[in-house]
């Protein structure tokens, strides 16, 4: 069973954490703000020192990839590219909106039909958000939305609907359908990138390191104003 050395600073928490056959053997968070600079690579070498004790060096590293933070991202991705080239290891890539699914889906397991809108804030009423149903399969894909109260009519249909990330709280005045339910503090951490890393590796799925980009918020900006072009807002 693989070492994974997990990463994620796509908000304004720096996290870093380490599993060995799926089980966390080290972690270490930090909630104090964006200081993923100073932190990181404190973090990543405390948890080397870890495995260096134990004999043992990671055989792969995982990253949050987006969207983000551009600098939160850039940071994270950057030193695990570093690690990747430096061990001769492969790079896994996890979605952050998936790491915000799969913790929320495990926080509340809703009835059958229910379905999870992980979001994350990009500005005034817009959000990147994707929607998942209770088995971590997408019913719609990452994109951007402009929050009105018909954003997600289609989807607030009578089963609940769990909005949750930190671009949901922005929604709680907006959506006022009895199907939808927030849920406060769900925020994305290396910890919570295990199981999805796992089954990553297993499969094979990995990243080219060289040419790798992870997917930033401030992408949000064109897609919008295309968007807006064509007529689809």
């Amino acid at each position: 069973m693989p070492c994974i050395l997990h990463i994620e600073t796509s908000t304004t928490i720096c996290s870093v954490a380490v599993s060995e056959q799926g089980q966390l053997i080290f972690e270490k968070s930090s909630f104090e703000g964006p200081s993923h600079a100073a932190l990181l690579g404190v973090f990543v070498e405390e948890a080397l020192v870890l495995l260096k004790e134990m004999h043992r060096t990671p055989d792969a590293i995982a990253v949050s990839s987006g969207p983000g933070s551009y600098t939160g991202l850039r940071i994270g991705v950057s030193m695990a590219k570093g690690l990747c080239f430096g061990y001769g290891i492969p790079l896994i890539a996890i979605p952050t909106l998936e790491i915000l699914a799969s913790k929320a889906i495990r926080f509340i397991q809703g009835p059958e039909g229910s379905l999870y809108i992980p979001m994350l804030d990009a500005r005034r009423m817009e959000v990147y958000a994707a929607i998942y149903d209770r088995d971590m399969q997408p019913v719609r894909e990452t994109q951007a939305d402009i929050v009105t109260v018909d954003t997600y009519t289609d989807f607030l249909t009578g089963h609940p609907v769990y909005f949750f990330g930190n671009g949901a709280a922005k929604c709680k005045e907006i959506i006022g359908s009895p199907a939808a339910f927030f849920i406060d503090q769900v925020d994305p951490l290396a910890t919570d990138m295990i199981g999805l890393a796992e089954k990553a590796y297993h499969a094979g799925d990995f990243e080219d390191t060289a040419y790798f980009e992870p997917f930033y918020l401030k992408e949000f900006v064109a897609t919008v104003a295309k968007n807006k072009i064509l007529g689809n807002s």
